[in-house]
């Protein structure tokens, strides 16, 4: 018989490869709010690496002539350089003031793209600005497995449409996300009980993923926007929650 904690790291599992399949990122995002009820933080941010890979794994194949290959290069590299320092913040970072104060900025920018009375565009900065969000990203992926919170904000920002999103997304978080994980591996969190965790969480992962890519193929860009800052702002509050419950 599933536990309760069993049955909130498979629901927090399907509800992330949903959000993960939709969007093109937010497996943390949806996800990790969830299992930081049940999991100690290290393990938490283990376990949504491992399932972000395989949910990006997953669905790139729908995205791959999407790609700009010269836009987002300038941001993984710089991203690749952001993980290992985001896995050395790891242990150091208090999880409550981190959880709020991600939630916090996830809650202003949607709210403030969703209900503004005009939409900010950003055209300045070039592959400069796009690789120094790129690195902050990197931060984020190595330390909470979060890469793709910065870049939807930024791709928002630059008003790129849905493929141009969702292509930029599935590059940086793979490759992003890819490099966090070996760092965890080498770094000795893949502990045995990891390995549990990830054997409950891969099946509701994959059957989310699959739920999702289907669902981001019926959006227009006008909903993939919506959809997308709406997830960005229940992820926030999700985070919020959770950092002001500990």
């Amino acid at each position: 018989m599933l536990t309760i904690a069993a049955l909130v790291v498979t629901g927090g599992a399907f509800a992330g490869g949903f959000v993960s399949g939709l969007a093109g990122f937010g497996t943390a995002l949806m996800a990790l709010g969830i299992w930081l009820h049940v999991l100690a933080p290290a393990e938490a941010a283990v376990l949504v690496v491992i399932c972000s890979v395989v949910a990006q794994v997953q669905t790139i194949p729908t995205v791959w002539h999407a790609i700009d290959r010269a836009r987002v290069g300038p941001m993984i590299g710089a991203g690749l350089l952001g993980v290992p320092a985001g896995g050395w913040l790891l242990p150091r970072v208090d999880p409550n003031e981190f959880r709020l104060a991600m939630g916090i900025l996830l809650v202003a920018f949607s709210g403030f793209m969703l209900f503004g009375h005009r939409r900010t565009r950003v055209t300045r900065g070039g592959h400069a600005a796009d690789a120094t969000v790129g690195f902050a990203a990197g931060i984020l992926g190595g330390l909470a497995g979060l890469s793709g919170a910065l870049p939807t904000i930024w791709a928002a920002l630059r008003g790129w449409g849905k493929d141009e999103r969702r292509g930029v997304f599935q590059a940086f978080n793979l490759a992003i996300l890819l490099a966090a994980l070996l760092s965890h591996v080498i770094a000795g969190r893949f502990t045995a009980e990891v390995g549990r965790l990830v054997l409950l969480a891969l099946p509701g992962t994959l059957a989310g993923a699959w739920l999702g890519a289907r669902t981001y193929r019926r959006l227009s860009d006008r909903r993939f926007h919506e959809v997308v800052l709406g997830l960005l702002g229940v992820s926030g509050l999700t985070l919020v929650w959770a950092g002001l419950a500990r």
